[in-house]
């Protein structure tokens, strides 16, 4: 994340405040577009569409213009995801801030476009796919994948956050995108591993997967970790794991006694053991991750200072100005 920092530092003065307004409008325009084509028999969608083979001669509007291709169909059920995704984009602009959903957002985008130029030059056939879809006006790239990537940068921030499927049943965030993902997978599989669609999903979710990765600790895959960590046990014997995992684990269990209340005034309990700090608190509600490991706490953007609140108040607090 240290580079995007730098990158904050110097470009942030020009992200685009309040983003998830303007890609629900693009869907917006984009169902409008629809329902005028319909209207007039007009191939409109046909002038739109992200085709390479017509970017490279000279239609370069269509590197931009794709993005007003919406999802999916206009239903009941859009008019809810639409709303549904606007609550989450907005809520992971206020928790990442404008610089860094920006270029979530628009990495996505750019990526978007290189994978379908890297289908059409490497894949045989796949021009003939973009032809079609825009002499038919059947967009081949939508925003689907735009939407999927807030939905799952939304599950990565907040993963034990609840929704409700079908308007009744309660279901952590993190399990619907292991869903999702699971489908992504699936539709891969199902279309042959077609280099072309493998491609395109790839490159549509790189920024999803470049914050994945930016958001772990990969340390322990490094070979000079491993190394090193060989060479420890190596020194210190092949039992010091051992010997420091179960000294720990007691210190750990009388930690919690302490936390549990059994502590004296000066936070040593009956047993020996120390009582432990909390690390997070909302300045909301006053709670810690002691008095729920579910919760999580994350720092607000828009506060002026270092104000952090729980999962429950992040985005119903006032901004301390």
């Amino acid at each position: 994340m240290n580079f995007l920092k730098k990158m904050e530092q110097k470009f942030g003065r020009y992200a685009i405040p309040d983003l998830t307004r303007y890609i629900i409008l693009t869907y917006v325009i984009g169902y409008a577009i629809f329902f005028l084509q319909q209207t007039t028999k007009a191939p409109l969608i046909g002038y739109l569409t992200l085709d390479p083979g017509l970017i490279l001669k000279g239609q370069v509007w269509r590197i931009i213009s794709w993005v007003l291709m919406p999802p999916s169909s206009l239903s009941i059920w859009t008019i809810i995801m639409l709303l549904l995704y606007y609550q989450l984009g907005t809520a992971l602009e206020a928790a990442w801030g404008d610089f860094l959903y920006n270029f979530y957002i628009f990495f996505g985008v750019i990526m978007t476009v290189v994978g379908a130029f890297i289908a059409y030059a490497l894949v045989p056939g796949t021009d003939t796919l973009f032809s079609y879809a825009t002499a038919s006006s059947y967009p081949l790239i939508t925003t689907y994948y735009v939407s999927l990537s807030i939905f799952l940068g939304f599950a990565m921030t907040f993963p034990n956050q609840q929704l409700l499927f079908m308007f009744i049943i309660p279901i952590k965030i993190k399990y619907l995108a292991i869903v999702d993902v699971i489908y992504l997978i699936y539709n891969i599989y199902a279309s042959g591993v077609n280099p072309a669609i493998t491609i395109m999903i790839v490159c549509s979710l790189a920024s999803t997967i470049l914050f994945f990765l930016m958001t772990r600790n990969l340390s322990r895959f490094n070979p000079k970790e491993r190394k090193r960590q060989r060479d420890w046990k190596k020194a210190m014997g092949e039992n010091a794991g051992k010997r420091f995992t179960s000294g720990y684990r007691k210190y750990y269990e009388a930690s919690h006694d302490g936390a549990r209340g059994t502590g004296t005034a000066n936070g040593r309990n009956a047993g020996g053991g120390t009582k432990i700090i909390a690390r997070h608190k909302c300045a909301i509600c006053g709670r810690t991750e002691l008095d729920d490991p579910s919760l999580e706490f994350r720092f607000c953007s828009r506060c002026n200072g270092n104000y952090e609140y729980c999962n429950d108040h992040l985005f119903s607090h006032k901004h301390v100005e």
